[in-house]
């Protein structure tokens, strides 16, 4: 790879004719389309796993063949659900192609969530195989219905899922699907205490992964550096399906690690992160430009970037980070360029075939500099959310746009700003938490009258989940005590680090706590 010069895109895989092509093919199946992009050469490497093996472009094929085998002998059909609780690993990565390729809907779920949080989930989706970690099997087992078979993996690619695919075959024919067909249900948070499920087509991720590969300039002389989770469209769609589509390769890391990512960023050229990874490296008195040479992008997204960090980054590194603007309902809507003006606290222009717009309360467009609701429309845009045909039609327009729950403004260059959030969403890492649950959790508590969840700004994760509790007259609480009591009912990314107790909450005229006031008294 040192012979590579790093910094000069290949063509671009997205000409002109592709999406139209795209749109005529008779089977759409992400797959077919996926495999069509791989090398001439299968044997050339495309996970490399740090201090390990690589994974070839052969072996992702025949292992995800032998995974859709397993799960058709399972009693799986097109359009059944398979969820996945699972550590990253190369053969997790083989579980997702798998379900692509037998036409099933792939639901991965965060290893971070618990029992409670993992029972609705399973209860909505219904899924005919579960895949956790061995250590998960007996929780997983006693929420699961007897009609659903389970699998276990772990993060070495061991488990009776491996075993089970011992005695399958190396070669197995995509199922033919349509560009709605369901490839994915991925959770998503809101503010009404359920989440709900995200419905996304074989040709919404098809058309979004094409439009990026030439929009990133994403070739096969490219090596990602690839520390996300695969639990979340980040780090399984955007960045997975840009290496998958140019016949690249990936640094595939387990998670984040400031050392690792200093050693082998020489040694790559592009890097996708959230915020955390920009604000972590920063922090290394070490990183700097001699890291950075062989990159040509540097990618930021999940949460918005600070002007700072980028500064500071662009200082640090002479580069500049290329922000983006997604969403798990619509994989990604805008973009910085790879050639041009990046601008801090811009998540740039609209991707080619994603129309955006910003709203005021009437629906009707609002000049640029003018705040409103952000909307898209597009071949990116979901399909609606799982079992909720109500809700689905509550976000989209009567003209087919979805609304994104995002208050911003376009710039008088077209550059797009997200300003805020309109359902008070928090997203702590580049990850999703919504306050109502939370809020649900303290307020059961003894003792608890009420309480309030906010994000509040933090040097490292973008946003810190906060509480603020009002305690029945009498009652003897304390911060500890009520983090004390969530632990077992939370992932730990959804854990408030601070909790304030206070004697009321403020309120507006109509009763209605204003966390407005709540994020400035406590985000300072």
């Amino acid at each position: 790879m040192s012979g590579l010069d790093f910094r000069q895109p290949g063509p671009g895989l997205l000409e002109s004719g592709n999406l139209f092509l795209l749109s005529k093919m008779r089977d759409a199946n992400l797959y077919r389309l996926l495999k069509r992009r791989f090398p001439a050469d299968l044997d050339q490497p495309c996970l490399l796993l740090p201090g390990s093996d690589v994974v070839t472009y052969r072996t992702l094929d025949a292992r995800s063949a032998l995974i859709a085998h397993a799960l058709v002998s399972a009693g799986c059909v097109p359009g059944d659900r398979v969820a996945a609780q699972v550590e990253k690993s190369a053969t997790a990565i083989c579980l997702y192609l798998a379900c692509l390729r037998a036409g099933l809907v792939y639901l991965p779920l965060n290893p971070a969530y618990q029992q409670r949080e993992l029972s609705y989930f399973l209860g909505d989706a219904n899924p005919r195989v579960v895949i956790c970690s061995p250590e998960g099997m007996d929780s997983m087992s006693a929420i699961a219905t007897p009609a659903m078979r389970i699998f276990t993996l772990d993060g070495h690619d061991q488990g009776s899922l491996v075993n089970e695919i011992r005695s399958c075959f190396e070669d197995f024919e995509p199922v033919a699907m349509q560009e709605r067909d369901l490839a994915a249900i991925l959770y998503t948070s809101g503010t009404t205490g359920r989440s709900k499920g995200a419905m996304l087509s074989h040709g919404n991720l098809a058309a979004n992964a094409l439009t990026l590969v030439e929009n990133w300039g994403v070739s096969a002389a490219d090596v990602l550096y690839h520390a996300l989770p695969i639990f979340h469209v980040h780090g399984l769609f955007v960045a997975l399906h840009c290496v998958l589509l140019s016949g690249s390769r990936m640094w595939f890391c387990p998670k984040f690690d400031v050392a690792q990512a200093l050693e082998l960023l020489p040694r790559s050229s592009v890097m996708m992160g959230v915020p955390t990874f920009y604000t972590r490296l920063l922090a290394n008195p070490d990183f700097g430009r001699k890291h950075c040479d062989t990159v040509r992008v540097f990618i930021s997204g999940s949460a918005p970037l600070l002007p700072e960090t980028f500064a500071l980054f662009e200082s640090r590194t002479g580069q500049r980070i290329l922000e983006r603007y997604g969403m798990t309902e619509t994989g990604m809507n805008t973009s910085n360029p790879l050639f041009g003006e990046r601008i801090a606290g811009s998540v740039g222009l609209p991707l080619p075939g994603v129309a955006a717009r910003v709203v005021g309360k009437d629906g009707q467009s609002v000049p640029a500099g003018e705040i409103g609701g952000i909307e898209v429309k597009g071949p990116n845009v979901f399909n609606g959310y799982w079992g909720m045909p109500e809700k689905t039609a509550e976000e989209f327009t009567a003209d087919g746009f979805f609304r994104t729950g995002d208050i911003g403004k376009f710039c008088p260059n077209g550059y797009l700003q997200i300003v805020g959030r309109a359902n008070d969403l928090i997203i702590t890492g580049g990850l999703n938490v919504y306050p109502k649950e939370i809020e649900e959790l303290i307020d059961a508590l003894p003792g608890v009258a009420e309480s309030a969840v906010i994000g509040v700004p933090h040097p490292d994760l973008g946003e810190a989940v906060t509480a603020v509790v009002v305690a029945k007259p009498g009652a003897r609480l304390n911060s500890n005590g009520i983090i004390a009591s969530l632990k077992s009912q939370l992932a730990g990314f959804k854990m408030p680090r601070y909790v304030y107790m206070v004697a009321d909450l403020p309120r507006n005229t109509m009763g209605k706590v204003q966390k407005n006031i709540l994020r400035q008294q406590y985000g300072k």
